[in-house]
């Protein structure tokens, strides 16, 4: 009959054991590269960590917005071949992204919405922009209006001036800010007012944020969800992918200022 193992072996077994475990479970996590635009930066930030701690993969983030000419620029980062797994950003320029093969057309999902917002550096008055009149009064007294270079100041430069019927006088005293918070530029004072998604605008110190823009010039942008269609990690982007836009994740998603689309497919 075998010898019973004695303490030392058995403590010796259980710590093989352990580590076997421990290489099964490190072999199988993953590490998922994301770069996200701005937009949805507050409610990933809170949700990141989350996912992470019940996932056990772990997140390398970037950040980067959904179109201009910038080298951080979601696009351009594709362009030049880097190794990403998961883009968030702005709907329809996804879209074009899957368009181009660039990211997998079936694992595209829709998270949030978004609307525009105007914020004044902190301690200076609020102007009334409770009607589209008051907003072009406001517009027209200012001496300097910056916006973003993604969707919302797209629509801003190339529609709602339009609009409001002042693009010939804000030509020269509006001007687009690349690749950084539109609100961050108001802080310093270097614009009298700003532009942008209300939860980019949202994070930023030493800014007031007015109110939303009126409904009858406002424009809200779609934040969408891909997988890169050169992921080495597929499985897990698009588990990451539904993790974010989980009723669980409705939540972060709201209080960042944003509405989650879980929500409103819940309400439907």
């Amino acid at each position: 009959m075998a010898p019973r193992p004695g303490r030392i072996g058995r403590c010796v077994a259980t710590l093989v054991a352990a580590f076997g475990l421990l290489a099964i479970l490190t072999a199988q996590a993953a590490e998922i590269r994301v770069v996200s635009s701005g937009g949805f930066a507050q409610a990933y930030r809170t949700l990141a960590p989350q996912y992470e701690h019940e996932s056990g993969n772990t997140l390398a983030t970037q950040w980067g917005p959904s179109m201009g000419e910038t080298p951080q620029a979601v696009p351009n980062r594709l362009a030049r071949g880097e190794p990403i797994d998961v883009v968030i950003m702005v709907g329809y320029a996804l879209g074009e992204l899957v368009k181009q093969g660039k990211v997998i057309p079936d694992s595209r999902v829709d998270l949030a919405e978004s609307g525009i917002g105007l914020v004044v550096r902190a301690g200076d008055p609020k102007p009334d922009i409770s009607t589209t009149d008051a907003l072009k009064r406001a517009l027209l007294g200012a001496k300097s209006v910056a916006y973003s270079d993604s969707a919302s100041g797209v629509y801003i430069a190339s529609k709602m001036f339009k609009k409001l019927g002042i693009e010939k006088e804000m030509a020269g005293k509006a001007r687009m800010i690349p690749a950084e918070p539109v609100g961050a530029v108001v802080a310093r004072g270097e614009a009298e007012i700003g532009f942008q998604q209300i939860s980019e605008l949202k994070p930023i110190a030493g800014i007031t944020l007015v109110g939303p823009i009126p409904a009858e010039v406002q424009q809200y942008t779609v934040f969408a969800a891909g997988v890169v269609a050169s992921s080495k990690h597929r499985d897990d982007a698009n588990d990451l992918i539904r993790f974010l836009a989980s009723p669980e994740a409705a939540p972060a998603i709201e209080n960042s200022g944003m509405e989650p689309m879980a929500a409103r497919a819940a309400i439907h």
